[in-house]
């Protein structure tokens, strides 16, 4: 249905806040008081929608820095269209900044944004975010507020330059770390790169989980098209923030929200989208985690599924050549759905009231190897592929587009590292008793067992395979990884190793084997030796006993679930 279509609520008496501003409590007059003390009158409010902009702006979260300035242009396009615009806080979480994990902050996250919303006079609300987890946990909590809501995302970074060549954050990050490691690169060097990777505000250039996000949230219907992929620093973000303020007046007149934009079709469409960018494989967390608060129940199967019919076509790093500001000059997110429309559905609802089809019609792309046509696919199936094994029972993930394809039928002998942190000394040692055959296994690394859930699953490559010239290695964890990051590592496994599940009864030395044409992670035992360990399984102390780590501990679900807390899905909606 066209925006022109829809029913419109044009009665002032019937916006939400009025029940705020205009009862018979003496807290209505106080209310309109205290506006007044922000030097609003009484004709800038009475009778107009309050707009919510809800900020994720922090000095400890690059990603949102300049969020502050995307707010502004928001409150233009909402006096513009003739609403009130006020701008509150939510936590921030600095994806690089924050230990253990964001992730362990993702759920705090987003119930500060669904009880704000909730709790404020608002009719409707913009919600800026960015970074990795901001952007996920901002959906879910609109998605359980429900109130008309339209996204601004901040926009990705200006392609870092390195001695002429094009270099994106995170992914030739870790590429020249290693190569500082092993010292080919000296420690001048590495301040240079450190100087020049990431020179402006903005997420990860990469398709790396907030640009992954960032295109979700677009191809969900829950921001403008075309606004995932404009640079941060580009004008035309600040004009997209105008827009989506104007816009958001008009959904509340026509009560559009969430749960009419967020449906099953939609989140078909998201996964599509993400398996054709090479997206990051924590999308499939937190799209299990956001439609979960509606009643959807998304699972696995459906992320192979469409994968299977879903070809790869976005050219961008980690998993292609080139970063999101190509992406954005070849036409973004608008040309890569119309290339893939018939695979996605077409009448899916957006945020302008139009649907998915109506939206990217006039959409062109304007370089062919950016975006690839589905006759020319840079591979035949998604960039995410789901396992399941005596090794994961509820399933673990690889980005095969990023693995070394010689690697994803591979068997060889485990070398187990039981802690993060210790790892990460072993793997500098040059006599690590390891070679290409050998399959590194982190443990606890899952929600329980980071805790949090952390980016710990690309396990560094050993220094001394590095010096042998050899890139990768078969990698496996319940850990997740960074979107920036690259090579055959198998994340996600759940149950995880923290809570009793299989990865817990490996040992060094045990067979791994990974079958990724049959999808399959295993562990070669004889039978019964992995059932006679498991009984064997102490469970570690759990690291917090009060506050918000406990609270995380006694309620977050597991991955393959989507790591929210299980008192905050919403009921199962019937198919």
């Amino acid at each position: 249905m066209s925006a022109a279509a829809r029913p419109h609520r044009r009665d002032a008496q019937s916006l939400r806040s009025r029940t705020w501003f205009d009862s018979l409590e003496y807290y209505s007059f106080a209310r309109r008081a205290y506006l007044r003390s922000e030097g609003l009158t009484r004709e800038s409010f009475q009778g107009k929608p309050v707009i919510g902009i809800c900020n994720s702006w922090s000095e400890l979260n690059h990603c949102n820095i300049h969020l502050r300035t995307v707010a502004e242009a928001v409150k233009r396009g909402v006096w513009q269209a003739g609403g009130v615009p006020l701008e509150f806080p939510t936590i921030s979480l600095g994806e690089v900044f924050m230990k253990p994990t964001t992730m362990l902050f993702r759920n705090l996250m987003a119930m500060d944004v669904e009880e704000s919303i909730r709790a404020n006079p608002l009719d409707g609300v913009v919600l800026l975010c960015g970074c990795d987890k901001t952007t996920p946990a901002q959906l879910m909590g609109a998605a359980s507020a429900d109130l008309p809501s339209v996204f601004v995302t901040g926009g990705p970074m200006l392609s870092g330059q390195y001695q002429g060549k094009t270099i994106g954050s995170g992914t030739d990050m870790r590429k020249l770390f290693d190569l500082y490691r092993t010292g080919e690169l000296s420690e001048e060097g590495l301040m240079e790169v450190e100087e020049c990777s990431a020179r402006s505000h903005g997420h990860c250039m990469v398709m790396g989980t907030a640009s992954t996000m960032a295109s979700i949230t677009e191809a969900l219907g829950m921001t403008l098209p075309g606004g995932a992929a404009i640079p941060a620093p580009d004008s035309r973000r600040l004009a997209l923030a105008e827009q989506c303020g104007r816009r958001i007046v008009g959904m509340v007149w026509e009560d559009l929200r969430p749960s009419e934009i967020l449906t099953r079709q939609a989140f078909e469409n998201a996964i599509a989208v993400d398996m054709a960018i090479g997206g990051s494989t924590n999308a499939v967390v937190h799209l299990i985690a956001i439609a979960g608060r509606l009643g959807i129940d998304l699972t696995l199967e459906d992320f192979h599924a469409i994968s299977k019919r879903t070809p790869f076509l976005a050219n961008l790093r980690p998993s292609g050549a080139y970063l999101m500001e190509d992406f954005c000059y070849a036409g973004g997110l608008p040309a890569l759905m119309k290339e893939m429309l018939p695979l996605l559905h077409r009448d899916a609802i957006t945020v302008t009231g139009s649907s998915i089809g109506e939206n990217i019609e006039d959409a062109k792309c304007f370089n062919q190897d950016v975006i690839r046509s589905s006759s020319n696919a840079l591979a035949p199936e998604g960039g995410t592929l789901v396992l399941y094994g005596n090794l994961a029972p509820d399933g673990a993930v690889i980005k095969h587009t990023a693995a070394s394809p010689h690697l994803l039928q591979h068997r060889g002998p485990a070398y187990v590292f039981d802690n993060y942190y210790a790892m990460l000394a072993e793997l500098n040692r040059d006599d690590l008793p390891v070679d290409e055959n050998t399959v590194l296994v982190l443990k606890n690394g899952g929600p329980h067992g980071g805790p949090g859930f952390p980016e710990w699953g690309h396990i560094p490559m050993p220094k001394v395979l590095l010096k042998r010239g050899i890139k990768d290695c078969v990698r496996l964890s319940d850990a997740r990884m960074s979107g920036t990051s690259f090579g055959t590592v198998v994340l996600h496994i759940t149950p995880e190793s923290a809570i009793g599940g299989p990865l817990a009864a490996v040992q060094t030395g045990d067979e791994i084997v990974l079958d990724s044409a049959n999808r399959r992670i295993d562990v070669n035992l004889p039978e019964g030796e992995l059932a006679r360990r498991l009984a064997a399984f102490v469970r570690p102390k759990p690291h917090y006993h009060r506050g918000y780590g406990k609270m995380f501990l006694d309620h977050v679900t597991q991955a393959n679930l989507g790591c929210d807390f299980d008192f905050l899905r919403a009921v199962k909606k019937p198919e």
